[in-house]
């Protein structure tokens, strides 16, 4: 979501400072999480107190200090304005999603995309989410599919407490299950050949795990939704590598490729792109 933060901060930064400003950020619930670069750390109650002022519900600054990493997938965040709380109630796409953004990655940015796979999602279908988070593709496919079931795995304790409560907010008790622990361990534990459709909203490692997608499918054939990040120049097609890539790799864990429809999602940057691919696959013996 952009704001007009050089408007309101131009008679409190000078002409350097503004060009350096970062004017993108997220709204999550009643919390504001922006990245503010060092040049700009003795500003930023300043940018902090900018953003309620654009965005009057907002109640809470945080400033992103690290990229998501980790098991957990989290980021680093400082708070900078507002109420020193991490907790809040997304709405979007008419449910509701708890989440602390400190302890648990959640992009406001992917409200649409969570809609798209919902709407894919067939009637009677046992869906496994592998990289679940707090819910947000699980809690949309059972608001608006006729799924019977997803099975959402999630390796970060926080966020699996959070899914049970999102679950409970949205009244799909049943229709979702949680699952905290890894995905591959999980799958191959009590999980294959029993999924219709697989989820892989993870793009930094979804890669390594689409053998483990693979085992999940049911035969002889279903669908994976695969995410992945891509580099591309001026003209090139971000998706065409990524594409060969599963491709190659789907065919090393004895699948083939029926179908695969490719889109991209979003830039997150200069010349990055997030990918979805959606693949077909035909289990091979």
């Amino acid at each position: 979501m952009k704001g007009d933060l050089k408007s309101i901060l131009s008679k409190r930064l000078n002409s350097d400072e503004l060009e350096v400003l970062i004017k993108s950020y997220d709204i999550i619930g009643d919390i504001g999480v922006i990245r503010i670069p060092e040049e700009l750390s003795e500003h930023k109650a300043t940018i902090a107190g900018a953003i309620m002022l654009q965005h009057k519900h907002v109640k809470a600054v945080w400033r992103q200090s690290s990229p998501v990493s980790g098991p957990y997938r989290v980021r680093s965040l400082e708070w900078v304005g507002g109420e020193k709380r991490a907790q809040t109630i997304h709405k979007e796409n008419g449910y509701s999603l708890k989440v602390d953004v400190q302890e648990c990655y959640f992009s406001p940015r992917l409200g649409a995309e969570r809609m798209r796979i919902a709407g894919l999602a067939e009637d009677s279908e046992l869906v496994v989410n592998m990289f679940a988070g707090v819910g947000s593709y699980s809690i949309a496919i059972g608001k608006y599919s006729g799924a019977r079931k997803t099975i959402s795995i999630d390796i970060n304790p926080v966020a699996i407490n959070y899914m049970k409560e999102n679950i409970l907010l949205n009244r799909l008790v049943g229709k979702i299950l949680p699952i905290h622990g890894d995905a591959r361990t999980t799958i191959e534990n009590s999980l294959k050949e029993l999924a219709d459709r697989v989820l892989m909203p993870l793009p930094h490692e979804a890669f390594e795990y689409l053998d483990s997608a693979v085992a999940a499918i049911r035969p002889p054939r279903g669908w994976i939704h695969y995410y992945e990040f891509e580099h591309a120049c001026k003209g090139e097609d971000p998706t065409k590598a990524v594409k060969q890539r599963v491709a190659d790799r789907l065919k090393d864990c004895s699948a083939k490729v029926v179908d695969m429809h490719s889109r991209i999602v979003r830039q997150t940057g200069p010349n990055w792109y997030q990918i979805a691919l959606d693949v077909q696959v035909e289990k091979q013996e």
